[in-house]
């Protein structure tokens, strides 16, 4: 037996692991890590998993090549040369690519992603974050200069916390790293603060909060603006940190009163009061809000407000508020401004944001005939057939391309449409870093995991096969040697920073630096650029920590870099270096909230729900986690049920499609809602837990032509449906 020490990749709290294999490199346990500064041994059911989804005998082990309709096994030679054979026939405007939410969570997704995308030559770029949190990014480019400049809540700290539309019990955290989530909520309760937790369902984070605020689904707009008007109105504000728009807010917020937004969210008007002055009062508060105001109409807004908010109570950037995380590989960041719709879709005329168009036009894409139609689709961790929104059209779609390549483990719903399959090696294969999550950490903190398990011969690392797959989009061929775009990259990374005025390299010359590098991969050379040319760098970080690869290997458990600090003005990318509290698309957008408060509220509506046990559609094939409370059920308020004449089962219609799904009554969910969990539905998989365990896919109700329209972020919550008995 042997133990090894890595940060789990199984969703965003980033917790320490402990593994132990035996001889053959089979996991045999795996626990907490004890000494990791961070986690502190905390574990969660899909952590404690690790091993049984690492070694899922269903898990693809070598390419597929589909041909008349057979898959057949291949070489990675034989699968390269399709590829290239693929994509050669189509051009570059004519092809797509969809980076799935697992991408996030691996070194290799963060560090070759925007490679593959600029090789491709194209402008149709889709991903997950418009399924889930590109309101935030956007809210956060047009008021913080940058989509990544995202301020979360100092959880250690915080004297009051009010969280809508999150479920960290659950999810563990989204937008907000922060292993043992609910321990902190604990300890946040322990030293007195108090939480205050706002969702339409008693979820079991709002059950441990001090108080529960049911809302109507959709509507979390309409209590930040009702709390911000109270702020102004009853003269509240405090606002600590430069800002410009700050009169503009106020007469945006004006139309907003209590009792007018009681009226569109369910809120008493004297609650939503009480929650101004509560927020006003505390010693330090945070407003949080994740991914049930993100997917719905008003998203952007919704997000907006979360720091408006922040900032009018005096919150923002201070001990205890809403913070900016200082990221060991966080890089400059220009000023500019930031703008949304640089280019729109060809059919619906969608707004591109961050790069990328919404994933609810994937399929207008790929059906609609005429110049510029996706033809040939690059997919890489992701199964948008049940995750993206009216899946069922999508489904459908992919069967009419050209070409279709999938980096995937598993041959799945999305993936069966592809004509080849490039599976990763296993987890415990590859090195690991959270580029981007520990851009939200709650705390300032680092750490590597190298391979746990050596490659077999002749397997290429995830890294390795989306580099390779860039090359080949690039036209440089299937046998190009991929170690030349991680040079490439390396190249002009290091000059960049030789160049820059006050970098902490100015003037030095970039081959000296590069001879400098270590590593054993093209990733890990590139992670050791990154965290010497960061803040906490051995390339002249200011704050002694002298962080490099090497230093990263020496620590196997991380390393603790500190709370958070205040980062203003420092951190702004504004062109005007001030936090930008009324960037106009969103005001223009106000008017269209405005409008919908004359709204009749009425009928049913779908919300989702997180399971502790899963992450979206792909740990259901691993047996321990798809029992318990992680089933495929429509919750239901029990006197709902009584009223409908409802049963054990129900059809449940939108304007999508419909749905035969098995009950769950319970009082836990308020009246004229109803809750179906996301990523269910599984069919035409070779997985055979999930084929056995399949559920129903919500996004069979979902609609594509419902979108927050700033951001292009598909409806999911709030959405019209229909009960019948089945």
């Amino acid at each position: 037996m042997r133990t090894a020490h890595r940060t789990c990749p199984l969703c965003e709290a980033v917790c320490g692991l402990t593994i132990t294999l035996d001889d053959d490199d089979h996991v045999v346990g795996v626990r907490g890590d004890d000494a990791d500064p961070f986690s502190k041994g905390f574990i969660c059911p899909k952590g404690a998993s690790l091993g049984r989804l690492d070694e899922d005998p269903d898990r693809l082990s070598v390419p597929l090549i589909r041909e008349g309709g057979e898959w057949r096994e291949a070489s990675w030679a034989e699968a390269f040369e399709a590829v290239e054979r693929g994509l050669a026939a189509v051009p570059g405007p004519a092809r797509g690519v969809y980076l799935g939410n697992p991408s996030a969570h691996t070194m290799a997704g963060a560090l070759y992603g925007a490679p593959l995308i600029r090789s491709l030559g194209t402008r149709q770029v889709y991903s997950a974050s418009t399924a889930d949190q590109m309101p935030k990014h956007v809210a956060a480019g047009l008021m913080f200069g940058h989509p990544l400049t995202i301020p979360v809540p100092d959880l250690d700290r915080t004297a009051y916390l009010l969280m809508l539309g999150a479920n960290p019990l659950e999810s563990n955290g989204s937008l907000c790293t922060a292993p043992d989530f609910p321990g902190r909520l604990k300890a946040l309760r322990r030293r007195g603060g108090r939480l205050v937790v706002v969702d339409p369902r008693r979820t079991r984070t709002a059950a441990l909060a001090d108080e529960h605020v049911f809302i109507r689904p959709g509507t979390d707009a309409y209590l930040l603006m009702g709390i911000a008007h109270t702020l102004f109105a009853e003269k509240l504000t405090n606002v600590r940190v430069p800002v410009n728009g700050l009169a503009e807010v106020e007469a945006a917020v004006a139309a907003f009163t209590p009792g007018a937004c009681a009226a569109a969210c369910g809120v008493p008007a004297e609650l939503i009061v009480r929650l101004a002055r509560e927020l006003a009062a505390a010693p330090s508060a945070a407003v949080y809000g994740r991914i049930g105001t993100c997917t719905v109409e008003f998203g952007t807004i919704a997000q907006w407000l979360v720091d408006v908010v922040n900032v009018l109570t005096g919150n923002l950037d201070r001990p205890g508020g809403a913070m900016f995380p200082r990221p060991a590989t966080e890089g400059p960041r220009r000023r500019k401004p930031y703008a949304i719709g640089r280019w729109h879709s060809r059919v619906r005329h969608m707004p591109e944001a961050n790069g990328e168009l919404p994933v609810a036009t994937l399929a207008d894409e790929i059906e609609t005939p005429g110049e510029g139609r996706i033809r040939a689709l690059i997919t890489v961790a992701g199964n948008p057939v049940l995750s993206a929104p009216n899946g069922s059209r999508l489904d459908r779609a992919l069967a009419g391309l050209d070409f279709m390549v999938s980096v995937d483990p598993y041959l799945n719903e999305t993936t069966r449409h592809a004509h080849v399959i490039l599976p990763p090696p296993r987890v415990t294969q590859a090195g690991h870093y959270d580029f981007a999550l520990l851009g939200f950490a709650v705390r300032d903190y680092t750490r590597y995991s190298p391979p746990v398990v050596s490659l077999e011969p002749g397997r290429p690392t995830e890294a390795v096969i989306l580099a390779r797959l860039a090359m080949i989009a690039s036209g440089q061929g299937a046998g190009a040697d991929p170690s030349a775009l991680d040079e490439l990259i390396l190249g002009e990374m290091l000059r960049k920073a030789t160049e820059t005025p006050g970098s902490p390299v100015e003037g030095r010359d970039p081959a000296e630096l590069r001879a400098l590098l270590t590593g054993s991969s093209g990733a890990e050379l590139r992670l050791d650029a990154m965290l010497r040319l960061g803040p906490y760098g051995g390339w002249g970080g200011d704050d002694g920590h002298d962080l490099s690869l090497a230093r990263l290997l020496e620590s196997p458990h991380g390393i603790d870099l500190g709370p958070l600090r205040p980062r203003l003005p420092g951190i702004l990318s504004t062109a005007s270096g001030a936090v930008e509290l009324a960037p106009d698309p969103i005001l223009a957008d106000v008017g269209r909230l405005r409008e919908a408060l004359a709204r009749e509220a009425g009928g049913f509506v779908l919300i989702g729900r997180r399971h502790l046990r899963s992450n979206n559609s792909w740990m259901h094939n691993v047996a321990p986690l798809v029992g318990g409370t992680n089933r495929c059920t429509l919750q239901i308020n029990p006197q709902d049920a009584a009223e409908l004449g409802l049963a054990e089962q129900a059809v449940v219609r939108s304007a999508a499609g419909e749905l035969t799904v098995r009950l769950e009554p319970t009082d836990t969910i308020m009246r004229g809602v109803v809750s179906l969990p996301h990523g269910w539905g599984h069919a035409g998989t070779s997985q055979l837990v999930a084929a056995k365990n399949a559920g129903v896919s919500a996004n069979t109700l979902t609609d594509e032509s419902i979108v927050d329209p700033l951001s292009g972020n598909a409806v999911f919550n709030g959405v019209p449906v229909t009960l019948a008995p089945a």
